[in-house]
């Protein structure tokens, strides 16, 4: 759970707490009627919330993200709840799952897609640096044997990986500009070589 789901979770209590409070005070005289009340909501409320997270274990179960190849090789990607455009290539044989960052320099891989693809992370050398909203992270260069994507099978390309923090991995333009065109429209990017 990310520190700004498990603030919203005390928030959520403590509003609770307070709500509970002020109608056990005002109607002292049927407690035991407001606490099956109470009990009632609770139950409800924890059943909202097993459905709501259950939804979110199904939208994204097997991790992969979705995209369309047409007849013409067109690499068809959908906008995702969050407003993003995520991406799952195969890279040194294993799927990894990355946000499509038309900001980003370069591949980078979380530390975790890192060792997935073979990498011993603890061996890398953190030389490099770079500049994100959140700070200057350090980062490893690596090279990847393959990454595929649909049709497409590209070799020896340069990534780096994070020595920092990161949710996903980052897809960049260092391998997006082998795409001789990359459109937005509507709800969805097309990526053509």
């Amino acid at each position: 759970m990310a520190d700004f789901e498990i603030g919203n979770l005390i928030y959520l209590v403590v509003l609770g707490g307070a709500l509970l409070g002020s109608v056990l005070l005002s109607r002292r005289n049927e407690v035991s009627k407001v606490l099956k009340q109470a009990g009632i909501w609770v139950i409800l409320f924890v059943v909202v919330i097993a459905v709501v997270a259950g939804w979110q274990d199904i939208r994204t179960a097997g991790g992969q993200f979705s995209s369309n190849v047409t007849e013409q090789g067109e690499i068809i990607i959908p906008q995702q709840r969050d407003g993003h455009y995520h991406l799952t290539l195969t890279i040194n044989g294993a799927a990894v799952d990355f946000l499509v960052d038309t900001g980003a320099s370069d591949i980078v891989l979380t530390q975790s897609d890192a060792e997935k693809i073979g990498f011993d992370t603890k061996q890398l050398e953190y030389w490099g640096t770079a500049s994100t909203a959140n700070g200057t992270v350090r980062l490893a260069v690596v090279r990847l044997k393959s990454v595929e994507l649909g049709p497409y099978k590209d070799t020896n390309i340069r990534a780096a990986v994070n020595e920092g923090q990161m949710s996903t991995s980052l897809l960049g333009m260092a391998y997006l500009d082998r795409f001789g065109s990359i459109q937005i429209e509507k709800d969805r990017m097309i990526l053509r070589r």
